[in-house]
C-alpha cells in the first residue's frame, strides 16, 4: 500500500508521517519510508541522530543504478540513459517488493529500529550548494518515482512517503502513485489553500484524499475546517507533549501518546486499508504510462535521442507477471 503525506511547509506533515510509521511498526507490519522532502527531517522525526540523518545516501545521487537495475532486460528500453524518471516497466523490467532484497535498497535504504520493528528508510537527498542555478529538486525526486513505479506491494505492505511541501508535487506525476494522500492542513487559511490546490488538480485523476486537521486546540479550529474541507475531513490532531518531546530529542514509546491522538492514528490505518479496497492497477498503469508520454513529448525526447513512447508496453500491469530472476 502506498500512502503519501502532502501539506503547506510547517504544517507538520513530516510529524504526522513519522507518527504514522511508528504506529505501522508497532502493528509488525512491512514499512519503506522515503523522505522526498526538499527539507530532510523525517529520518530526525523517526529518532536518528541529525548526524545519522543527514548521512543516508541520497537516491538522487544513486539514480544512474538505480536506472541501470530496474531497466534489467526489458528489451524496450535500450540503455539505462534513455530511462526517464516517468519510464513504466515492462516485461523483462526488474520489479521492486518491499520485503525483498535488492541493489537498490541495498545502495538507498537504512534501517531504523521502531516500536520493536525494523523500518527501511530512504531519502530523495538534500538540495545542495552544488545544485543552485543547475539543477531543480525535480530531478531529484524522479528516483522516487521510478523506484514507486516499479514497486509491487500488497495488502498489509506500506510505503509512506513524505512528500515535499505544498502544490509542488504535481510538478510530476507522483501524485497519482498512492492509494492514499493524507493532506496535513492547520486550521488557517494557508493552512487550507494547499488543500484546495490539490482537490483541484487531483479530481480528475481519482485520487483519494483526505484532509488531517493538525494543531487544533478547540472547538472553533474543528469548526474551522469542516467548514473548509467539508467530508474530506476525517480526522485531527490536537496539542501533543509527546511530539513536543521527540521535537526536542527525547523520543517516547508510541504507547505514551496521548489517547486522543492515538485513536487519530487509527483512523489514518483504517482509511488506508480501506483505500486498498478501491485500488485499480490498470487505472494505475495508465495514468503511469500518460504522463510518461507527456514527459516524453515535452522535454524527454530531445534529451535522449529517441522516441520514449516506445518504451511503453501495451498491456503489461505491474504484479500480474512473475518478478524476473535477478543474478
Amino acid at each position: 500500500m502506498k500512502i503519501a503525506f502532502v501539506g503547506k511547509g510547517g504544517s507538520g506533515k513530516t510529524t504526522l508521517s513519522s507518527l504514522f510509521i511508528r504506529q505501522l511498526a508497532a502493528s509488525h507490519v512491512p514499512v519503506v519510508a522515503v523522505d522526498a522532502d526538499i527539507n530532510q527531517h523525517l529520518g530526525a522525526a523517526l529518532g536518528m541522530d541529525e548526524s545519522d540523518a543527514a548521512a543516508l545516501p541520497s537516491m538522487g545521487a544513486q539514480l544512474p543504478l538505480i536506472k541501470d537495475w530496474l531497466r534489467g532486460s526489458n528489451p524496450r528500453i535500450a540503455s539505462s540513459e534513455t530511462m526517464i524518471k516517468t519510464t513504466p516497466p515492462g516485461r523483462g523490467s526488474r520489479l521492486l517488493r518491499i520485503t525483498e532484497d535488492s541493489p537498490v535498497h541495498e545502495a538507498c535504504a537504512r534501517t531504523v529500529a521502531l516500536e520493536g520493528n525494523e523500518v527501511r528508510l530512504l531519502a530523495t537527498g538534500p538540495f545542495t550548494e552544488a545544485d543552485l542555478g543547475v539543477a531543480c529538486y525535480h530531478s531529484k525526486t524522479g528516483a522516487v518515482e521510478l523506484f514507486l513505479n516499479h514497486l509491487v506491494d500488497g495488502r498489509d505492505e506500506f510505503v509512506v512517503v513524505d512528500m515535499t511541501a505544498g502544490s509542488d508535487s504535481f510538478a510530476s506525476g507522483m501524485f497519482t502513485r498512492f492509494d492514499m494522500t493524507f493532506l496535513v492542513a492547520e486550521p488557517t487559511r494557508k493552512g487550507v489553500s494547499v488543500y484546495r490546490q490539490y482537490k483541484e488538480y487531483a479530481q480528475d485523476f481519482g485520487i483519494q484524499l483526505c484532509v488531517v486537521g493538525n494543531k487544533v486546540h478547540g472547538q472553533d479550529d474543528l469548526d474551522f475546517l469542516r467548514e473548509q474541507a467539508g467530508d474530506d475531513l476525517l480526522v485531527c490532531f490536537g496539542h501533543s507533549d509527546w511530539v513536543r518531546a521527540m521535537e526536542k530529542g527525547r523520543p517516547l514509546p508510541l504507547a505514551e501518546l496521548e489517547p486522543a491522538n492515538r485513536r487519530a492514528l487509527e483512523t489514518l490505518r483504517e482509511a488506508a486499508d480501506g483505500a486498498y479496497d478501491k485500488r485499480d492497477s490498470e487505472r494505475y498503469m495508465r495514468q503511469m504510462i500518460h504522463f510518461h508520454l507527456r514527459n516524453a513529448e515535452s522535454w524527454g525526447n530531445a534529451k535522449t535521442g529517441v522516441d520514449l513512447a516506445a518504451q511503453v508496453d501495451p498491456g503489461f500491469v505491474p504484479g500480474e507477471q512473475p518478478v524476473p530472476q535477478t543474478a
